[in-house]
């Protein structure tokens, strides 16, 4: 095999997969992933579907996430599904318009945590100040 080949590994449109994945090359999903995900890079691309604990270095959806994600870089132009939990160390959203449409980003009951330690910090509970 030569050194410059690229390896990755892709659940295509029309494929479901549940249970655990783990690679240790990059994911890309056109299909469907429901259970528990591991991997350096995940693309889920629009046609795909992941729901479950995810966690990966580089997440980029413009597909459907739910579930857990523990991602460093996340680049989502996708889909949030309700009661998922999104935790990033940096978090890029993507806004497209397909003809006259409006722009929008859509996040069902999601939480998100956002910065260099995610889910580190705490939200003090409900009725008391934080000093």
């Amino acid at each position: 095999m030569d050194s410059k080949t690229v390896r990755e590994s892709v659940v295509a449109q029309g494929t479901s997969i549940r249970g655990t994945v783990t690679s240790e090359c990059p994911v890309t999903v056109s299909g469907a992933v429901d259970g528990e995900l591991t991997a350096p890079a995940l693309v889920v691309t629009d046609s795909g579907s992941v729901s479950g604990k995810v966690t990966v270095d580089e997440l980029t959806s413009s597909g459907e996430l739910s579930g857990t994600i523990d991602a460093g870089i996340l680049q989502l132009s996708g889909r949030v599904c309700e009661n998922t939990a999104i935790r990033a160390k940096s978090l890029e959203v993507k806004l497209s318009s397909a003809g006259s449409e409006k722009l929008q980003v859509v996040f069902g009951s999601a939480t998100l945590e956002v910065g260099p330690d995610p889910g580190m910090r705490r939200s003090p509970p409900s009725g008391s100040s934080e000093e």
